[in-house]
């Protein structure tokens, strides 16, 4: 994998100060591997360190914007006159107009005042901008490798069935396992991730010499999910007792498939469930609420205040907001099962 040009900077400044601590970190060179992230430790371990430097000093520098001296956002918005004194210094303007004094902040109006930037705003952007932006980016930019790792995994779950029983097919047709896993690497578009194992199983034994038994080993070591490990191992124990591979993997694609079925019953079912919720908070909840919000409106008193603005509020955005929650929650549940 070719390093990018911040990769590059990143490991050329860190790479060998912390390249002996990067390569004891187990779990971060297990999660690159099983990501196929193809970059080395220090290389990864470096670009975190240097991206979570840049996170913390755009944040302060941000922050510094609100915070300089006479310059500064807070520093316009308190020079700046209170709203609620405009009025009144127009009224002594022209009811006073020998006591005006250009020199003078407000041409010397008794009632000038100047706005006040809240200390409470002032606290949430330091907090916000100083420290929990900044370690937020930190902790992003380092489970980098762990997401893609765990992505790779459930795409890996979710090809593995299909790519089981082409692997039952071709062995039915006597193809030799080399030609298997070259024939499924050859299919990335159709089977994703698990075509990727496939094709480093089917490198590893034509273009670095291994046998098929060891290169089937370090991929056991590489799999991102735990059926392919499983799917891996089987193989190895099948070939190492002189089995039969295609009863092995007619066997597979049959335990996957019904774990498959299995899986994409639970998606029917939440599926279901969202539509009947949907009929009760969607559908039916506000036709009662804009009757009982229209009747409130009308009839209000002391005890059931509503002001005509909320209740174009509530109708033409709340409600609305019921629908494009349920949207999105449908919307990413199928991208999740999405081939």
């Amino acid at each position: 994998m070719e390093l990018t040009a911040w990769q590059r900077f990143c490991n050329r400044i860190l790479g060998r100060l912390i390249k002996k601590r990067a390569r004891r970190d187990k779990n971060l060179a297990d999660n690159l591997v099983k990501g196929s992230m193809g970059i080395m430790p220090e290389v990864y371990l470096s670009t975190v360190i240097m991206t979570s430097l840049a996170i913390v000093l755009i944040c302060w520098g941000v922050v510094s914007l609100f915070f300089i001296p006479d310059i500064g956002i807070i520093a316009f918005w308190e020079g700046l006159q209170d709203p609620a004194t405009i009025n009144p210094c127009l009224d002594w303007e022209y009811w006073e107009p020998e006591l005006i004094d250009e020199s003078k902040p407000g041409n010397g109006c008794p009632e000038y005042a100047t706005r006040v930037f809240p200390a409470a705003l002032q606290g949430l952007i330091l907090v916000l901008g100083g420290v929990i932006i900044p370690y937020s980016g930190f902790l992003l930019v380092r489970g980098g490798a762990k997401r893609e790792a765990d992505r790779r995994g459930a795409q890996i779950e979710k090809y593995l069935p299909y790519a089981a029983s082409y692997t039952a097919a071709m062995s039915a047709a006597n193809a030799t396992p080399a030609k298997i896993f070259r024939s499924l690497a050859m299919n990335s578009d159709i089977y994703g991730d698990v075509a990727d194992d496939a094709g480093l199983i089917y490198r590893d034994v034509t273009l670095l010499g291994y046998d098929l038994i060891t290169a089937i080993k370090m991929s056991v070591d590489r799999a991102a999910s735990v059926w392919l490990t499983e799917f891996f191992q089987g193989m190895v124990g099948t070939l190492t007792a002189g089995g039969h591979l295609k009863l092995y993997f007619l066997n597979r694609a049959e335990h996957y498939m019904r774990e498959n079925r299995t899986r994409l019953q639970q998606f029917l079912e939440s599926i279901a469930l969202l539509a009947e919720s949907y009929i009760v908070v969607a559908v039916a909840m506000p036709l009662f609420l804009i009757v009982m919000l229209v009747i409130m409106f009308w009839v209000s008193g002391s005890g059931a205040q509503m002001s005509e603005g909320m209740l174009y509020g509530i109708v033409l955005g709340f409600i609305p907001m019921i629908h494009v929650a349920y949207a999105v929650l449908v919307y990413t549940s199928s991208k999740e099962q999405e081939m």
